[in-house]
């Protein structure tokens, strides 16, 4: 009989974050769109599938470098944001980048609620973005599952 998960164990695979409004707010809106069904995703997920996406190539890291030194640099800092959990192998990504060369003296240091809500914005400009990510959230809970029934044996 499998193991159940309890909450201490799936709280070790979760890490607090937090996003910018405008970009939580279309997260939302994604959770509550008609195409997330069966099953429907949740924050956490679809967060972690925007994450996946925008380090799943060069030319959307560069965009999401080139997204935080020029427009969300210019937002104000004092902005409200929204907490919210990522899962914690997304959150490693975000760890990554953070300690990136793109990210140190002599460049502006961003923080990882700053790149977590870049991910989300250059996500948010890819074409029909809504079933990329509800697609990559498909992805990541496959490739979550069969990691742990791993770790499991």
């Amino acid at each position: 009989m499998p193991k159940q998960i309890d909450g201490a164990d799936r709280a070790a695979d979760i890490v607090q974050t937090s996003l910018w409004l405008r970009e939580h707010e279309w997260l939302y809106s994604v959770m509550k769109s008609p195409r997330n069904t069966c099953p429907k995703f949740r924050i956490p997920d679809l967060l972690a599938a925007c994450v996946t996406l925008a380090f799943s190539s060069d030319g959307l890291q560069h965009q999401l470098i080139t997204y935080l030194r020029s427009e969300l640099l210019l937002r104000q800092p004092e902005k409200t944001r929204r907490s919210c959990d990522i899962w914690k192998s997304q959150f490693d990504l975000l760890m990554i980048a953070h300690r990136d060369d793109w990210n140190r003296f002599p460049h502006p240091m961003f923080n990882l609620d700053q790149i977590c809500t870049g991910c989300v914005a250059v996500v948010m400009t890819m074409g029909d973005a809504q079933t990329q990510v509800l697609s990559q959230a498909r992805r990541n809970v496959v490739a979550r599952t069969s990691s742990a029934a791993i770790i499991r044996n």
